[in-house]
């Protein structure tokens, strides 16, 4: 009787009833992600958020456990939003079993857990990331193509189109960064076949982003033990693409050098 009472005063005053965080699921539907605030949050103060997009086979629970990249998102001040694909990969178009999807699934899968966690949690939904490694990158670039207005900024890893990239995106132009190993062999930077269909080119992705974007030629820099090139429009949105010496790996600190890449760039 005690617990049913509490399930009803819990419900009526808007509290979740069962609570969810980085060792638990967050439910929507029969889909779910984690969350991660910073140490030492005071549960009142607004923060910015990194959401996480898992490769291949990956879980919330696993980007979870990754240690090196939750302090280093806690030392950010900001909340690690680690989101899950309902199989063992993201349903985006010329994926590999679902060649005849258009996203809309993810999209609104997306659309659902920044509503859930920015009216759950003290989420600034104005200085949110989109980043993800791999197959997560592949939903990166999908996501900066349709939900531009969504995120502040996007920074796909090791990942871009499958196939090709579209011919256009929609909404308004998104802050990109892009970070490949120059030596990967899983998803090499000019792609490979996969069963029926191909990971796509990196650069084709850049080419077309850059059109849509109306940006100008790129200017190579180095920055932190990445080559880099950086390219600009009118507007100053940021397209920059970013190789570092290796293959199919992720490292937090290169997150960490794009944090402060768009942070020095004013988008947090």
């Amino acid at each position: 009787m005690l617990l049913t009472t509490l399930t009803v005063i819990l419900a009526l005053s808007g509290a979740p009833v069962f609570a969810c965080g980085p060792d638990s699921n967050c439910l929507l539907g029969d889909r779910h992600y984690r969350i991660a605030m910073p140490a030492g949050h005071d549960g009142v103060t607004p923060v910015p958020a990194i959401v996480f997009a898992h490769g291949y086979r990956g879980s919330a629970q696993g980007v979870m456990r990754n240690g090196s990249l939750r302090r280093m998102v806690s030392d950010l001040g900001a909340a690690l939003i680690a989101v899950k694909s309902e199989g063992d990969d993201w349903v985006i178009p010329n994926a590999p079993r679902h060649m005849d999807s258009d996203g809309a699934e993810e999209f609104a899968y997306f659309d659902a857990v920044l509503a859930d966690a920015t009216r759950r949690f003290n989420i600034d939904e104005t200085r949110i990331m989109a980043t993800g490694f791999s197959a997560g990158a592949m939903m990166v670039w999908n996501l900066a193509c349709a939900r531009s207005d969504r995120f502040a900024v996007f920074v796909p890893i090791s990942g871009t189109f499958w196939l090709e990239p579209p011919q256009s995106c929609v909404g308004p132009v998104a802050d990109i960064l892009h970070i490949h190993g120059d030596n990967d062999s899983t998803v090499p930077l000019k792609g490979r076949r996969i069963q029926q269909t191909k990971q796509g080119e990196v650069r084709q992705s850049l080419d077309m982003y850059a059109a849509y974007g109306n940006f100008g030629m790129p200017v190579t820099t180095s920055r932190n033990g990445l080559i880099c090139q950086e390219r600009r429009n009118q507007e100053g949105d940021i397209l920059d693409f970013c190789l570092f010496e290796g293959g199919h790996s992720f490292r937090a600190e290169h997150l960490r050098f794009a944090w402060q890449h768009f942070k020095d760039a004013g988008r947090f």
